[in-house]
């Protein structure tokens, strides 16, 4: 298959959730770490960056990095509304995260949305709205990898990046199924290496997270 283009403003969902395997969900609480954190990550492989919107200067860093870094695809997380989808728009963000269904809202709108599911009647919902990529969340709490095992044979179109207790050591299982595409992860970017600083241990761990093998979906 052939790479999306980092550039291409109608980059789908899909896309981007192939651009790597790991995508890292960032809270990012100093406007100031926004962009050296972003390009440690694209410098180890990781260009889809979520920014959780749960601290006052998430947008002021989304605008930041997607204007400053080269390479990078920046979107947000914990997008609760439709209000905040097209919010994220206009400071440049390239595609939305929610931890659940956002009433109202489907996959056209105003940037790529990725919607969050726990259950079997959520993962209905999601696709009745014309989504077939979602988030599993908080996958560790609902089922991990064995609900997403669950969900391959009735719902063989919808794909997933689970999210919630994916880390270093358990990756590869959610990465060698069938129907996930990417996982996202906060182990990439640890809160101690961020305050100190310590772009060189980002770029190693996301030189590793990027270099994870993907089943025959990704």
């Amino acid at each position: 298959m052939t790479a999306p283009s980092l550039t291409d403003s109608s980059m789908t969902t899909d896309r981007i959730m192939r651009l790597a395997p790991v995508i890292p969900v960032l809270v990012i609480e100093d406007l100031a770490h926004a962009v050296p954190l972003g390009r440690a990550l694209v410098a180890g492989g990781l260009p889809v960056l979520e920014i959780t919107l749960r601290t006052p200067v998430a947008m002021d860093c989304i605008e930041r990095m997607a204007g400053e870094i080269e390479g990078a695809v920046v979107g947000a997380g914990t997008v609760l509304t439709p209000a905040m989808r097209r919010a994220v728009a206009a400071v440049g963000g390239r595609f939305c995260v929610s931890p659940g269904l956002i009433e109202g809202e489907g996959d056209e709108g105003a940037v790529p949305l990725l919607p969050g599911i726990a259950t079997a009647t959520e993962l209905m919902a999601g696709l009745a709205a014309g989504f077939t990529r979602f988030k599993l969340f908080p996958a560790n709490v609902v089922g991990g990898v064995e609900a997403l095992k669950a969900f391959a044979s009735p719902f063989s179109q919808a794909k997933f990046c689970p999210t919630g207790g994916v880390n270093a050591a358990n990756a590869a299982d959610y990465l060698a199924l069938s129907n996930v595409i990417c996982v996202g992860g906060s182990w990439v970017a640890p809160s101690d290496a961020v305050r100190a600083g310590d772009w060189a241990r980002i770029t190693d761990l996301a030189r590793a997270a990027a270099g994870l093998a993907r089943g025959p979906t990704g």
